[in-house]
């Protein structure tokens, strides 16, 4: 998730592991490339297997960890969620994933398949390697294929077994996410400029279709521009569920990359102007005071996607800093939180603790934001 820094094992202290010191003697050292990509990713694979026993490779064994990525992309050309890059997997998993190439569960979702593109393409540059390039290029086409004909991405747009895998998907990034990275490619900037012609044109013209559909998404109140939502029906656009505890809303944690990646483009159209102004506006507007939320120490729980020795409550502060729900009523711009039975509720101590400590509900996302980069982004357009 956005804001998390990327969360790597003991064995990974020191950038090298035992098996990576072992085998980097008779290995050329690339340069490392960076992983931020794969933050979302590693904390997930981490949350639900909380293992410790695993090897990783070293930053700068840049094809292994390439190669990695190369056997768990699929044959549609993109990639499933959640798997850490740097694990030196066993013999039985490199079989297994070889036996799931043709599983249709790609996704975008936490922030997927534009980072292994990104990575892949880096790894190319460096090695030479033409297998690294043929992988970027078939994630490229998979995600450019994938984009629906109004302009969105769905979640996981091969999935059918869940609605919400069809949706417009906003959250983790989905859209901003991935028109940020199609931005780069149709520039043809470091790592893309390996890429034809008429590849960074695809790219170009499904930017320019995405940021239409982004700036007609923007939910309004009374007529004035808002927030986004998490979710849109691929058909009507209206707001929609996804996951049971997330329900139709607009939300300010999913607000903020989309601003911010409206804010990255060059020369901003009038109504991208005031879209960007809108949201800052609603955000704004809609920041809450006189608490913070505290973590407490608790007996350790496992859940099925993670585990928590500790619980969150919510704790009276007339000083505390302004701080954000993730979750707004469309049409009043309420607060509301939601457990795995799909009911609202009002307050952090009606959530069950399974989703109280394994969901942000509250966060200061909107504040560098707000506080740097908006009046920067002010000044730089001189409004």
């Amino acid at each position: 998730m956005h804001g998390l820094s990327v969360f790597l094992p003991a064995a990974l202290c020191g950038i090298l592991s035992f098996a990576g010191m072992a085998e980097s003697h008779a290995e050329t050292a690339y340069r490392p490339i960076p992983i931020d990509g794969f933050q979302d990713a590693i904390k997930h694979w981490n949350d639900r297997t909380g293992e410790n026993t695993v090897q990783y490779y070293a930053l700068h064994q840049v094809d292994k960890i390439a190669d990695n990525l190369l056997q768990y992309q699929r044959e549609s050309g993109g990639w499933p969620t959640n798997k850490h890059p740097l694990r030196i997997v066993s013999t039985e998993e490199r079989a297994q994933a070889i036996e799931n190439k043709s599983l249709s569960d790609a996704s975008f979702d936490n922030r997927n398949i534009y980072p292994q593109i990104k990575y892949l393409s880096h790894a190319y540059l460096q090695t030479g390697e033409t297998k690294y390039r043929d992988g970027a290029l078939k994630g490229l086409r998979y995600t450019l294929d994938r984009q629906y004909a109004n302009g969105g991405w769905a979640h996981s747009p091969d999935r059918t077994e869940r609605a919400y895998y069809r949706h417009i998907t906003i959250a983790d990034e989905v859209m901003p996410g991935v028109l940020g990275f199609l931005r780069e490619v149709a520039a043809g900037g470091p790592p893309f400029e390996y890429i034809d012609d008429d590849l960074r044109e695809q790219a170009a013209r499904a930017v320019s279709k995405g940021d239409e559909l982004l700036l007609a998404m923007q939910v309004r109140i009374d007529g004035k521009p808002t927030g986004w939502a998490g979710q849109y029906h691929e058909k009507s656009l209206k707001p929609v569920k996804g996951r049971a505890y997330e329900l139709p809303g607009i939300l300010a944690w999913e607000t903020v990359p989309v601003l911010q990646y409206l804010m990255s483009i060059d020369n901003p159209s009038p109504d991208t102007i005031a879209a960007i102004q809108g949201g800052i506006a609603w955000l704004q507007s809609v920041k809450l005071s006189g608490f913070r939320v505290e973590r407490v120490d608790t007996a350790r729980q496992r859940f099925d996607f993670h585990a928590a020795d500790y619980d969150l409550v919510v704790v009276d502060d007339p000083q505390a800093k302004p701080i954000w729900a993730r979750f707004y009523d469309l049409k009043t711009s309420e607060p509301f939180l939601a457990n795995r039975n799909g009911k609202r509720v009002y307050q952090l101590s009606d959530v069950d603790i399974e989703r109280r400590t394994g969901y942000s509900w509250y966060g200061y996302w909107p504040e560098r934001l707000l506080q740097e980069e908006y009046p920067a982004w002010k000044q730089r357009f001189e409004l």
